[in-house]
């Protein structure tokens, strides 16, 4: 493998009291994770509280430590 198209490792930021973004070491954007606090407006717009969005996007974040594992070992 020549090289991880997004390195690690990945970093979670919360962005203008509306959403997470989940970025690799070069601060390019993998996901963004978006949450309401009004339950009124969450429930229409059907999105998550922002306990629920923190949760998945440090899931993400986490995720590419499982997924690179085993890289550098050969068959």
């Amino acid at each position: 493998m020549t090289g991880r198209r997004f390195p690690a490792p990945w970093t979670v930021e919360e962005y203008r009291g509306i959403s997470y973004i989940v970025r690799d070491a070069n601060r390019f954007p993998l996901a963004f994770i978006y949450f309401e606090s009004e339950p009124g407006r969450r429930a229409a717009a059907n999105l998550m509280t922002k306990d629920e969005a923190r949760k998945i996007a440090a899931g993400i974040a986490n995720f590419q430590s499982y997924c690179w594992t085993n890289d550098t070992q050969a068959d």
